[in-house]
């Protein structure tokens, strides 16, 4: 049941017109230069010609020098008008490239009837989603899931599974072929483009930024804002030390694609950004990469700061950010194939638990009878409590680990107490 469809429609790219060109620019070029070297030898024509009018007495020295004046004038003009035709010519392909850009006519725009949404709680409601970029292939299939307001859905899975593409239909980059996405129970389609993004920000792994002003980057969410807005929207992201350590303050340039910055810096601006937007729903894709301890704690600051009353949708791959969804969503081959809590999910040993124990190295259950290990039975009353490992290795005590290493024993599941260190 699934059609094609692009998010752009482009016009096929006519190589005949790059041959056109090409044979264009030579042409001008040539011109360029039979056109300086008749200038010098216009002038120098001029030159002889006013010597012998001069000797005849046919001319005065002044009227020479006058109309040589007057002939050098017209003739930088002319110099000039060939030199703005050249440049034109030459850039005659990107002019081509930018008019097929402005030309273009989007997939995804406002309907006739569409409305703004107002301000929504954000509950968020995907029915039988699916999509198919090439008509073949379904990048979603059968995606349904609700989310309430406030809470936290973390979404997990292999590569290439549909992570991003479902996050991607929240906001419109496309939209499914079956199915329907909603929030507070309007369809997202019947929503203007701009009020739905509105209500919506992103931070994403690979921060955009402008070659502009820091306090310009901040602001793109929300124009309107003052410095005093963004001051406070930058101590919350945990970004302030950004704009103290720079003597330009919030109108330091970041640089093209914020390349005068660090990518901490440039993370936190992007956070930054989202709280001063805040929006009712966000999306975090993959917004905590590698870093260095300190300005992964920032970041991670700052992203518990942005997810505070809102309706978040996170895709991460981290123990602690997965700890605190409200609920996970598992992903593979365009669908959800498990829903539930950290804790449910592992108990269920499912393809959760699978990729749990696989990234990190958290260990089963032991299924043993109480009776069989007194230890058990002693501490049958106390909460099992699996222990974030460290970034080396598998969570367990040293004699687990001697007794792993010789194949003695499968893993374990550590057990704490309420009261010990967990």
């Amino acid at each position: 049941f699934f059609k094609q469809k692009t998010a752009y429609e482009i016009r096929p790219r006519d190589w005949s017109s790059d041959v056109c060109s090409s044979d264009l620019m030579t042409g001008w070029a040539i011109c360029a230069a039979l056109s300086r070297a008749s200038t010098m030898l216009t002038m120098l024509v001029m030159f002889v010609v006013g010597i012998w009018f001069n000797a005849r007495g046919v001319a005065s020295v002044g009227e020479i020098v006058t109309f040589t004046a007057l002939s050098g004038m017209l003739t930088t003009r002319l110099e000039q008008a060939v030199g703005y035709a050249s440049r034109v010519a030459l850039d005659l392909p990107l002019i081509r490239e930018f008019l097929d850009v402005t030309d273009t006519v989007p997939a995804v725009r406002d309907r006739p009837d569409s409305i703004d949404p107002g301000q929504v709680r954000g509950m968020v409601e995907f029915s039988n989603v699916s999509l198919s970029h090439d008509g073949k292939h379904a990048a979603v299939a059968d995606v349904n899931f609700t989310a309430l307001p406030g809470e936290i859905v973390a979404m997990v899975g292999p590569v290439g599974s549909g992570k991003s593409t479902v996050l991607a239909l929240l906001h419109r980059a496309f939209d499914p072929q079956s199915g329907f996405v909603k929030i507070d129970g309007m369809d997202i389609r019947s929503l203007k483009l701009a009020g739905l993004r509105g209500i919506i920000g992103v931070v994403l792994q690979e921060t955009l930024l402008f070659n502009r002003s820091i306090g310009d980057n901040v602001r793109i969410g929300r124009p309107d804002a003052s410095d005093e807005d963004i001051n406070a929207a930058m101590v919350r992201a945990q970004a302030l030390d950004i704009i103290e350590s720079r003597p330009e303050g919030l109108n330091t340039v970041a640089g093209e694609h914020g390349r005068d910055l660090t990518g901490g810096e440039r993370q936190r601006i992007s956070i930054a950004r989202a709280l001063l937007k805040n929006p009712p729903i966000l999306i975090l894709d993959e917004a905590l990469g590698a870093f260095d301890s300190a300005t992964e704690m920032k970041i991670l600051t700052a992203l518990d700061e942005a997810m505070k009353e809102r309706t978040v949708f996170v895709i991460a791959h981290r123990l602690s950010t997965l700890r605190k969804a409200t609920r996970i969503l598992v992903f593979e081959d365009g669908r959800v194939v498990e829903s539930g809590s950290f804790d449910e999910l592992l108990r269920n040993g499912g393809a959760f638990a699978k990729l749990a124990r696989a990234r990190f190295g958290l260990q089963e259950p032991q299924d043993t009878n109480a009776k069989a290990n007194p230890a058990t039975a002693d501490n049958a009353g106390e909460p099992l409590v699996d222990v974030e490992p460290p970034a080396g290795g598998i969570v367990g005590d040293e004699s687990d680990a001697a007794e792993q290493e010789q194949g003695e024993s499968p893993p374990k599941m550590k057990r704490a107490r309420k009261t010990g260190a967990t």
